[in-house]
């Protein structure tokens, strides 16, 4: 066995082979794969092994449409059949909602060019002949799902990989993960020791426990999960073709042909978690006892739907463990606090993602980030604040929750609250109706006498609307108040620290007692961070970003950590509030002693707020007159009350998230995961405009900068006001420009102080014109949209500058 190597992989099921083959395949062949069992031992053996594009992350989309187009490939290269059926599928609706879901997916479709369609029952008919119709209004059709042989499939990865000069160890198991000083890790197995320089923990059932191994901890669970495999039966095997996949949401199952008889699965309701406290080493090839007691219902339900299976006697049952993360969605990445150690978990549909998640990957490991935003995927998009406690409710939430509807609004309930601010009791005596964030309670609008107590999820304006328009219109007209929780908070410090931050953000970096605005990019030019530096003296700062990206920012600070400048994480340790609107210097001057009216726009000061020490910043992400009021947590109370009792006079009103993003949309404020993402770059988005290009130092990702600078690229964002109806842009809608999809929004939303329903989109830079006119797909409807320019409030900036 191999001593040393570049790489390790532990763990033999798809995603770990696939990871293997990809870094092969992007110029690692020092690379090895320690496996405790065979190959495929774990989930990957029992697997259904269906692959389908459809997924609500647009990105998670396309990682699935390239795992699928990938299988040909690799049986190009080997030689191995992956025993690929390519059958189509079929999802039904049998409600009104379920079926606008499948519409908006398949406009996201459009622009991402993938060939799904709508159909009616009378087609559906046609392609799933053995379903019952009675109930379903539609459905959504995929030409690319079907199934393959799982086993082929994992040794086909794995063939491919040893072709680029890979290495598989089998039957090798390891005993420890232990970090030298210089970052590399030795990897302690009952053959030996391998010294690599990093490691990809793909353990499956078993990445719990390797997580452990390195003091770390992978926030999934395993889940049981069972289907049948039916006899055969005539009306699949006497078929000219073989029978679709058909997935019913209603009914929480999938099903599709199994030789010449049926195979369906169920994601039932009375579900169950398994390994609670560990998955047994021993673990392997084995199935969990039958079960059908717990998807009795399903089995009913299927029964009315799929009346064949009724005759149909049952071959054999399949009853195993799958791991979930807690949305349901893989845990790919750098593991934040470990210095070359990958994660490769969680990824629930295999078949549909490893190929993806392989490719992310390896590029994240070998060019230090990935071609597309993968922040859906990404580990540390779960802070060190997550536990088991935390992890199995919500993975057992989402595991029922698989074939539900997915809103846009939706907000869901399990392991909630978990993580709160000292003022949840107050504002919930307010009546806040609280969404979350990175595990963190916040408020999405106060409910008052006659407001819904709850925003019941749906695809067009919600019962929140008139909340949410009250809000804005206290904000425009008075006062408001906001919690700055949710902020991504960093401190800077030290004798390096403004050299530092002049290398890592491409924008300029203040002088003491002011602030700048500036992207964080990539070194390849990509969006990687929207911040507000705030230089409270000429050896401290403090950032403002994303409060659930703060651990995928901080994890890129310490991999480009200096000597000279230490930051530090304080997102849970400075709190306070906004205050906003034309009325809110005469609330702040009332509340202390300082010169508030001495005050610039942009201007950061440290002052005493009624008793309480504040450091106090000039800003305002509403478009208004506005302020950012910072303090120790210990002291928000405090300082709540004094803001409120001096606001009483100006008819202060408290606002939450609903407002604050309708009140950005009439100011073109565009927002970090949506108009800034990784997707991106800075030229494409107008961030370009804070990058200095004047300062001297070689900022991260400057020569994609300047390249853009001097040829711009062939995109745009632009904004457009919309003629809707009782429905407002989310985000990916298609644009249809001449005709011909040619842009896609980032997201929108109705702006209420104006009364308009706005998009953002990135659109062919030759096509955004001043007064470009447009459609817009939402909810299946092409609503005309045209192009402004100029922000619909305080179009010159007086307001919020004055």
């Amino acid at each position: 066995m191999k001593t040393t190597t570049r790489a390790v992989i532990i763990g033999g099921g798809v995603v770990g082979c696939s990871v293997l083959y990809h870094l092969t395949k992007l110029g690692w062949s020092d690379v090895m794969l320690l496996e405790r069992s065979e190959l495929t031992s774990g989930s990957t053996w029992h697997a259904a092994g269906g692959f389908h594009t459809l997924n609500g992350d647009t990105n998670m989309a396309a990682l699935q449409g390239y795992t699928i187009r990938l299988y040909r490939e690799l049986e190009a290269i080997t030689g191995m059949s992956c025993g690929l059926h390519h059958v189509g599928g079929v999802t039904l609706a049998d409600n009104q909602d379920r079926f606008d879901m499948l519409v908006a997916e398949r406009a996201k479709h459009r622009y991402m060019g993938l060939d799904t369609e709508i159909i009616g029952p009378a087609e559906i008919a046609k392609i799933a002949p053995i379903t019952n119709l009675d109930g379903i209004i539609g459905g959504l059709y995929d030409p690319l799902d079907g199934h393959l042989d799982p086993s082929g499939t994992t040794h086909a990865y794995a063939r491919a990989a040893k072709m680029g000069g890979a290495t598989i160890e089998l039957h090798c198991k390891v005993i420890a993960t232990t970090p030298r000083p210089d970052g590399t890790w030795d990897v302690v197995t009952d053959k030996g020791t391998i010294h690599a320089e990093h490691v990809v923990n793909a353990a499956g059932l078993w990445a719990r426990e390797v997580a452990a191994m390195a003091g770390s901890y992978v926030p999934l669970h395993p889940m049981e999960h069972q289907y049948i495999v039916t006899d055969d039966l005539p009306e699949i095997y006497e078929r000219d073709s073989e029978h679709p996949h058909v997935m019913d949401p209603a009914g929480e199952s999938y099903l599709r042909q199994e030789g010449r008889g049926l195979c369906i699965g169920f994601y039932e309701q009375p579900c169950k978690p398994w390994a609670v406290d560990g998955t047994p080493w021993d673990f392997g090839h084995e199935l969990l006892p039958d079960n059908l007691d717990k998807i009795e219902e399903s089995i009913a339900f299927a029964y009315s739907r799929f009346p064949v299976l009724e005759r149909a006697g049952v071959k054999s049952v399949i009853h195993g463990p799958f791991t979930f993360a807690p949305d349901g969605n893989p845990l790919v990445g750098p593991v934040p606090g470990l210095r070359n150690y990958w994660s490769a978990c969680g990824v629930m549909a295999g078949f549909s993602q490893g190929g993806g998640v392989g490719l992310m990957l390896a590029q994240w490991m070998i060019t230090g980030e990935c071609e597309r935003d993968v922040s859906a995927l990404d580990i540390a998009r779960y802070g060190r604040w997550i536990t088991p406690g935390y992890t199995r409710p919500k993975v057992v939430e989402n595991y029922q929750n698989r074939f539900s509807v997915s809103y846009p609004n939706q907000e869901l309930p399990a392991a909630r609250p978990h993580r709160t601010t000292p003022m949840y009791d107050i504002f919930t005596d307010l009546g806040a109706v609280w969404g979350h964030q990175f595990g963190l309670e916040v408020a999405n609008y106060f409910a008052r006498a006659g407001d819904p107590p709850y925003e019941t999820p749906t695809f067009r304006r919600s019962d929140a609307f008139a909340a949410t328009a009250r809000e804005v219109a206290a904000v425009r007209g008075g006062v408001g108040i906001n919690e700055l929780q949710n902020f991504g908070k960093f401190s800077v410090t030290g004798s390096g620290a403004r050299a530092w931050l002049d290398r890592i953000m491409a924008g300029r970096i203040p002088q003491p007692g002011r602030m700048s605005l500036t992207p964080m990019l990539s070194p390849k030019g990509r969006l990687w961070g929207d911040f507000t530096v705030s230089c409270l003296a000429e050896d401290d700062f403090q950032l403002t970003a994303s409060y659930g990206a703060q651990d995928i920012h901080h994890r890129w600070f310490m991999q480009n950590e200096s000597p000279d400048a230490r930051v530090e994480n304080i997102s849970d340790t400075r709190t306070g509030f906004q205050i906003a609107g034309p009325k809110a210097r005469d609330v702040l001057a009332a509340c202390t002693r300082d010169d508030v009216a001495g005050i610039r726009f942009m201007d950061v000061r440290r002052i005493t707020v009624g008793q309480v020490a504040c450091i106090v910043q000039r800003v305002s992400y509403t478009g208004d007159l506005g302020y950012e009021i910072y303090c120790d947590p210990t002291d928000q109370r405090q300082l709540w009350w004094t803001l409120w009792q001096a606001g009483q006079p100006y008819g202060i009103a408290p606002f939450g998230m609903r407002a604050m993003m309708s009140l950005r949309l009439d100011r073109f404020f565009g927002s970090w995961g949506r108009e800034f993402s990784p997707d991106y770059t800075a030229a494409e988005t107008g961030m370009d405009r804070f990058i200095s290009f004047k300062k001297t130092s070689d900022f991260i990702g400057r020569a994609l900068a300047e390249a853009e600078r001097a040829t711009p690229p062939d995109r745009m964002l632009v904004t457009f006001v919309v003629d809707a109806d009782d429905a407002d842009v989310v985000a990916y809608e298609p644009v249809f420009i001449a005709g011909q999809v040619q842009g896609f929004c980032t997201s929108g939303g109705y702006a209420h102080h104006t009364g308009t329903s706005i998009a953002f989109a990135l659109v062919p830079r030759a096509a955004a014109t001043d007064d470009t006119v447009v459609e817009i797909e939402i909810m299946g409807q092409r609503r005309p949209a045209r192009r402004i320019t100029t922000p619909l409030f305080d179009p010159d900036g007086q307001v919020m500058r004055g």
